[in-house]
């Protein structure tokens, strides 16, 4: 058990929510933030976590300078989980369609001053310890290497600029500028990159994005997001293991830097395997026809350093499966 009190700003997010509920069950103090606090759909089930006495929620959006201040005094780590993926700028255009000028200040500078602006107010506000979600998507050199690591590899924004990647491009300019802006003022910080997170989710709109909602649709006995398997791999992680990591990151005074997030990666055959073995009725995706690729190769050290056990592929699977199956989740974005 702690008496540390901290803040998790992007509470209503995947990450975020699960932060939230391994923080309360060992014993923090959590301070909950999203944009809108008021929304039915998202506060209730946070409060509702077992703890929940000891979690305030506030609303604070990132993108203004000076909302954070008054709420990281006293705070002894800021968890920003809330610089989520944008695939579309504010008029709905795809990210894909932009050009570079376009592509940065809708794309990536949104990213790059939100996080920037909740490390001035932790910075004044006397905060030592932060952690920020990122993603894979900011450790991918090219030339491509046969295994990877979180220290020496990373994606070129030019590069990614240049193929119109502005969504993972903003993860690979935000990390860069934290990672200045806390050594310059002496801060800790830890970066953690996941990529697919399954398991049962906090709050239930959740299981309406991403291949979540492809896997409630196999549930429902619809078909997939993919029509084809993909030639491709996906790595993911248990949400629960990837909260785990986040407290290590924090709780470990020698921790530092960026973590892998992720328990491995599978060829899409593989996944495909797996889930038709857990749904064997469930419609399936047209199979792969050609010699199935190598999947991504990490080097795990560091991650395996924060010293918190992770559940296998088909563990992930079979748990976001069966919270599907027991919840009848299957939500409707319109």
């Amino acid at each position: 058990m702690t008496e540390a009190t901290i803040c998790v700003v992007g509470a209503s997010g995947l990450v975020g929510s699960n932060i939230t509920k391994a923080a309360l069950a060992r014993g923090y103090t959590v301070r909950g933030t999203f944009r809108d606090v008021t929304d039915p759909t998202k506060a209730p089930y946070l409060l509702a976590l077992p703890e929940g006495e000891h979690l305030e929620l506030f609303s604070a959006d990132m993108a203004n300078p000076g909302a954070f201040d008054p709420l990281l005094e006293n705070i002894d780590c800021v968890f920003i989980a809330s610089l989520i993926p944008t695939y579309f700028g504010p008029a709905g255009k795809p990210a894909r369609e932009m050009e570079d000028e376009q592509g940065y200040q809708e794309i990536v500078r949104p990213t790059l001053d939100g996080c920037l602006n909740i490390l001035e107010s932790a910075h004044g506000a006397g905060v030592k310890d932060v952690v920020i979600c990122s993603s894979t998507s900011s450790t991918n050199p090219i030339p491509s290497v046969p295994n990877k690591n979180e220290v020496d590899h990373w994606s070129n924004e030019q590069e990614q600029y240049s193929v119109k990647k502005y969504t993972s491009a903003a993860k690979t300019v935000m990390e860069k500028a934290a990672i200045q802006f806390t050594a310059d003022r002496d801060m800790r910080l830890s970066i953690l990159l996941p990529t697919l997170m399954l398991g049962p989710a906090i709050i239930p709109e959740h299981a309406n994005r991403g291949f979540m909602k492809s896997l409630a649709n196999m549930v429902a006995g619809e078909p997939p997001s993919h029509q084809k398997i993909p030639n491709d791999s996906n790595s993911m992680i248990h949400v629960d293991d990837l909260a785990n990591l986040f407290l290590a990151a924090y709780e470990n005074p020698k921790a530092k830097g960026r973590y892998f997030g992720v328990y491995d990666s599978w060829p899409w055959q593989r996944i495909y395997a797996a889930i038709a073995e857990l749904l064997p009725d469930a419609p399936m995706p047209e199979p792969l026809r050609e010699p199935m690729i190598d999947a991504t190769s990490f080097d795990f050290t560091r991650r395996d350093s924060l010293g918190v056990p992770l559940r296998d592929i088909p563990t992930i699977l079979k748990d976001t499966i069966s919270w599907l199956q027991a919840t009848g989740q299957r939500l409707r974005i319109n």
